[in-house]
């Protein structure tokens, strides 16, 4: 082959050839960053978004917590459920000291000094500074049965020897509102987890016929969904807490108001996933799976559900704080929880006479965690929702 020779000058040009490898991609390769990023799965991706939500972090740690005490009720609460203190019957919350005239003891409270106000018909309780009761931890306290089943008295803190400790007040028994809203904890927290976890079955199950099948199917279901969703849900809930008979036992009651909330709650769900299930069934590997005969519930079950279910835990963790709401609602009312059961809802009902409030107005206190859990749960759902799409 002639080299190439220079128009101008007429001279032979030199022809040079690099020994480097030929690489005509080399300016774009990965680096280890993008690379881990592009192969992430979705789940990965989720979380790392949503560990840069702090708001949604934090109140993650929250729920864990609040959700984590209910594993040890009995532990952390002072007194037992049931206890009651006829001689302190709506004594006010007992503040916690540290020093006592220029000294440090350690965490303590005053021992207490009634009397009664002929003039108000009230009970009235002052401290007494000579009656230092030091707090005992990690103490034997009050006898009761770990989730019903063992025989236990070991408490995370305790009052002294023949002293007491209501942080939070009593109640017209004299039982501690403090130990009464850990254990209704148990109650109102689990209430909307299984809740959602009904309501969330019947949504994906009809939802899921209503957008793989359409037509006929889709335009019933859509039918039977707007009648439900026709009625105002306080009356209706009231409407059928009422059906419930008074004869029921305290569990059956329990699962009785779950499923009530979770019946109202299904066609929201069954919505969102009857709208997805619309767009995803003319997807290419729905066509494939269908020609080589994969059956309708393992279409829907296995390869379209599992393509929004990040929206579905989004749309879940919003969900919960109604059913929550619900059953607080319907116990303050008297048409849910009764006792023996105890929730916050039902603590909230022995609140309703503005003149208790009025003159005990501890006996409200149980409304904080309710507003705790609510605030949480809807930052941590934002947070999941927007983590939901991980490419935006």
């Amino acid at each position: 082959m002639t080299p190439p020779q220079d128009s101008a000058t007429g001279s032979t040009m030199e022809h040079y050839v690099s020994p480097e490898p030929f690489e005509p991609h080399a300016d774009a390769r990965l680096t280890p960053e993008q690379e881990r990023f592009y192969l992430a799965s979705q789940w990965q991706l989720m979380w790392w978004k949503l560990k840069r939500h702090r708001l949604a972090v934090i109140s993650g740690m929250v729920l864990a917590i609040m959700y984590g005490s209910i594993a040890i009720s009995e532990f952390l609460a002072p007194y037992n459920l049931h206890t009651r203190n006829a001689d302190f019957i709506f004594a006010s919350p007992q503040p916690v000291h540290l020093f006592h005239d220029g000294e440090f003891i350690g965490p303590f409270v005053y021992g207490r000094d009634r009397h009664l106000n002929m003039q108000i018909l009230k009970r009235e309780y002052t401290d007494n500074p000579n009656r230092i009761q030091r707090l005992r931890f990690f103490c034997s306290g009050d006898d009761y049965l770990f989730w019903g089943l063992v025989g236990m008295n070991f408490h995370l803190v305790c009052p002294a020897k023949d002293g007491q400790l209501y942080l939070l007040g009593t109640d017209r028994l004299g039982r501690d509102v403090l130990s009464r809203m850990i254990y209704g904890a148990r109650i109102s927290l689990t209430i909307g987890f299984i809740g959602i976890i009904i309501s969330f079955g019947l949504g994906i199950i009809i939802g899921g016929i209503a957008g793989y099948y359409g037509g006929l199917v889709d335009n019933m279901i859509q039918r039977a969904i707007e009648v439900v969703r026709s009625f105002p849900e306080i009356p209706l809930w009231m409407a059928l807490s009422a059906i419930l008979p008074v004869t029921w036992s305290p569990v059956l009651i329990y699962f009785g108001i779950t499923v009530i909330l979770a019946m109202i709650d299904w066609t929201g769900v069954a919505r969102n996933v009857r709208s997805k299930l619309l767009a995803l069934r003319e997807e290419d590997y729905c066509t494939a799976a269908q020609l080589m005969g994969a059956k309708p519930s393992r279409i829907i079950g296995r390869h379209l559900v599992p393509g929004f279910m990040s929206h579905l835990i989004a749309a879940a963790s919003l969900s919960i704080p109604t059913m929550i709401l619900g059953e607080t609602a319907l116990s303050f009312l008297g048409l849910g929880l009764r006792p023996p059961i105890t929730s916050w809802g039902v603590l909230l009902n022995e609140a309703q006479n503005i003149n208790v409030v009025a003159l005990y107005p501890w006996l409200m206190l149980p409304v904080v965690p309710v507003i705790i859990l609510i605030l949480a749960f809807n930052f941590f759902g934002d947070g999941l929702r927007d983590a939901a799409d991980p490419y935006k």
